[in-house]
């Protein structure tokens, strides 16, 4: 090893880096996909200044179990559990279709049906870090289809982490190196789900507890140096007990305790401390899959890394898409969580790298996966621009339109004779926390109000309390015909979704013009669009915070309220 080799493989790799994550961010790609390019940059397979692979790895190691413990601390259950009806049947669906299909496609290339299985779990889960980036990147992240789709891939992901158990014990079996006796398979199995369920027990008797009490112990001394290498300690060091005392993989290990810590009043703290580092890392295991690919594969097996890329795209966003319809949602739902999952990424590199200790795919199988995530990564912002056409001509269609109908049956109409009574009411599009809370207030004041919401759960619910509302997307035009703006003298657009918010805005202001629009929006940008489209008050969160906050102080200081009334009216008139 040369001397100055761990700082020299770390400045190389970093360095390169920073150099295809700012050219990928400014061609207005995941900076992931350049850091995939930096590996392979710098890699044993082109010539060039070269880093270390091996250190890399063992670098990469670290990346992994900081992913897994960032995954664990933000993983939460509540969030999961009000998408369960969809995000659990729709991920396992996808897993179980991604599976079966390629493990009935891949013979066609030589590889046998056990390899297809394994290959076909590596590309049926989708990048969490590049969902979560595209959403926010386009406004979703907090809207009813972010939700579903983050919801979605959080399933996936712990789906994942059940084969990375499993996979091991099982190995001999799928053909691979391992060089145990298949007769033994049941007790092995028994054995590692012993292993992995006292662990899991001793993380939620113990370490729901400890963990949680030790960062409190050291939060108080003040020391944020201190709590911040706690963090880590906690990651890293719960990881190697898994890996060493229980035979778990490190990413279980580190994921139970990122779980552990996510219930604390100290958890939102302990992902901030944690978050330089897991990125530093992260991008080192990206580097470090990279550098294991060789770039001349592409050009000597074009045809095959575009059928596994087809086979990923086309195939995740028609069964993903397919799936979110067939449970009841509207088509531009289905069309973003599809688009949304058309990719792979981490956790497949995480699956390929363990392949590699246990031997059961062709080598090949590695750079197909590298090839696939680079290139389905840089394609997924493309097919989330090509959503909001796609789903106007597919609503144009009478087939299609009939056929949302029939889905969404009464839920879709209001009554006759409720219909007709309807004059001079609210009609409220959105039913969260903010739209509730709207309904409730107008409700008080013997107001008329027709909620319209995409979740049928929340429409059923509505319906049996009293409250006029109807099921669909609001943002499509025959939804909105069934609400009778034109008889109505006000409407409040509570969505999250600032593209649908728009398409409301317009329509009703084409509709009524002397409608009182009243609008939410998360940018100064989206607030300004809905001003032109002829809402008559737009409310901007971060605005109004600051105006409450300076109210608040104001009113400390002695200031009228009356004074303070005429303040808050002209920061909001700026």
């Amino acid at each position: 090893m040369a001397p100055h080799g761990l700082i020299l493989t770390i400045t190389i790799a970093l360095g390169a880096a920073f150099l295809g994550g700012f050219v990928a961010a400014r061609l207005r790609l995941p900076p992931l996909v350049g850091y995939l390019a930096a590996g392979i940059a710098v890699g044993p397979f082109t010539p060039g200044l070269a880093a270390d692979p091996t250190i890399a790895n063992e670098l990469a190691e670290v990346g992994v179990i900081l992913l897994m413990f960032g995954v664990g601390v933000h993983f939460s259950l509540a969030d999961l559990w009000a998408v369960r009806w969809i995000a659990v049947p729709g991920a396992m669906g996808q897993i179980v279709i991604a599976t079966a299909v390629t493990a009935l496609v891949v013979p066609l290339w030589g590889w046998t049906y056990a390899q297809g299985i394994v290959f076909g779990l590596a590309i049926a889960v989708s990048s969490t870090v590049v969902l979560i980036r595209t959403l926010t990147d386009v406004g979703l992240l907090e809207s009813a289809h972010g939700k579903i789709a983050v919801g979605w891939v959080v399933v996936e992901d712990l789906a994942i982490v059940i084969v990375l158990v499993l996979l091991p014990p099982l190995a001999p079996v799928l053909g691979g190196s391992g060089g145990a006796d298949a007769s033994d398979l049941p007790f092995r199995l028994l054995v590692t789900f012993a292993k992995v369920g006292l662990f899991g027990v001793l993380m939620l008797a113990v370490g729901t507890r400890v963990i949680p009490w030790l960062l409190a112990q050291v939060a108080r001394t003040g020391h944020r140096e201190l709590f911040t290498l706690a963090v880590l300690v906690v990651a890293l060091g719960v990881a190697v007990v898994a890996a060493f005392a229980f035979e778990v993989s490190l990413a279980l290990g580190a994921f139970l305790a990122g779980v552990a810590i996510s219930e604390s009043d100290l958890s939102h703290q302990a992902a901030a401390e944690a978050l330089p580092l897991r990125d530093a890392f992260a991008v080192l295991f990206f580097v470090s899959v990279g550098m294991l690919f060789d770039p001349t594969f592409v050009v000597r097996e074009p045809l095959l890394v575009a059928a596994v890329v087809a086979l990923i795209v086309v195939r995740k966003w028609l069964v993903s898409s397919g799936i979110v319809l067939a449970l009841g949602y509207p088509i531009r739902t289905a069309l973003i969580v599809g688009a949304g999952l058309a990719q792979i990424g981490e956790f497949s590199f995480v699956l390929s790298e363990l392949d590699r200790q246990l031997g059961i795919l062709p080598a090949q199988a590695h750079d197909l996966i590298i090839a696939s995530a680079i290139i389905t990564i840089a394609l997924n912002s493309l097919l989330f621009r090509s959503i909001e056409p796609l789903a106007e001509r597919l609503r144009d269609i009478p087939v299609v339109r009939g056929f949302d109908d029939r889905r969404a049956g009464t839920l879709a109409h209001l009554e006759r004779d409720r219909a007709e009574k309807l004059q001079r009411h609210a009609v409220v599009a959105g039913h969260g926390r903010v739209g509730s809370l709207v309904t409730r207030a107008l409700q008080r004041r013997n107001m008329e109000v027709l909620v319209v919401e995409q979740d049928r759960g929340l429409v059923e619910a509505l319906r049996d309390a009293g409250t006029a509302a109807i099921y669909g997307d609001a943002g499509h035009a025959l939804v909105l015909e069934r609400t009778h703006l034109d008889r109505a003298i006000l409407l409040v657009v509570a969505l999250r979704d600032p593209q649908t918010s728009r398409r409301v805005v317009e329509y009703a202001r084409r509709t009524n013009e002397r409608l009182g629009i009243v609008a939410r929006a998360h940018t100064r940008d989206a607030a300004d669009y809905l001003r032109k489209a002829g809402a008559n008050e737009v409310v901007l969160g971060e605005e109004e915070l600051a105006i409450e906050m300076t109210g608040y102080a104001l009113h400390r200081l002695g200031v009228s309220p009356r004074e303070i009334a005429l303040i808050a009216r002209g920061l909001r008139a700026r």
